[in-house]
């Protein structure tokens, strides 16, 4: 999935707020959203963006205008729509973000196992794991962000923690994810860096 313009900070008073349920492909996003149903009610990025006018087909893909889909629901166009699930859903107007994570090694497995991308994609998505990448892009947006290890874990554990955040429980103690301190992930990228 590509992204067209820059993304907009949330606007204050208008539309309604959502909820990110955000991650490097393959954290296992689309798995949580399937196993919590529908309320919350989750929708994909590209779902959202094509239900709204704001995608074009490419290829088996998508394209999505994320400015014109910021504004959109910005507008209030999707009232209905409380979690949106992808990998540029910390991008949008919403007022948190839920960053699941998986250990790059383990996130590049799990890639290769699903076939999905070829393996110059595979590094770099666990690259950009490893570097905090869609962390850094919430921060710089100022959007509050609870990260979930999805590591070696069921899809069922991680969605019981994903609910408790989603109805507001409080963490014992916030996990703060530093791939880069394991060495086996630091050996892993100098073997495979793209």
């Amino acid at each position: 999935m590509r992204t067209v313009a820059r993304p907009r900070r949330p606007e204050r008073g208008r539309g309604r707020a959502l909820i990110a349920l955000a991650g490097t492909p393959g954290t296992g996003k689309s798995a949580v959203a399937r196993r919590l149903g529908g309320s919350p009610r989750f929708i994909e990025v590209g779902d959202l963006a094509r239900r709204l006018g704001c995608a074009r087909g490419r290829g088996r893909g998508v394209e999505v205008d994320l400015e014109r889909l910021s504004r959109r629901i910005s507008e209030g166009a999707a009232p209905e729509v409380e979690v949106v699930v992808g990998h540029l859903a910390h991008l949008l107007p919403v007022r948190r973000v839920i960053l699941l994570r998986c250990d790059p090694v383990e996130l590049a497995r799990r890639l290769g196992r699903a076939r999905r991308g070829r393996p110059r994609d595979r590094a770099e998505n666990a690259l950009a794991e490893a570097l905090d990448v869609l962390r850094v892009e919430a921060a710089r947006l100022r959007r509050p962000v609870a990260e979930v290890d999805t590591t070696g874990r069921p899809v069922a554990a991680v969605a019981r923690e994903v609910a408790g955040l989603l109805s507001g429980r409080p963490r014992r103690r916030p996990p703060r994810v530093d791939w880069l301190a394991e060495p086996g992930v630091t050996d892993y990228l100098l073997r495979h860096g793209p």
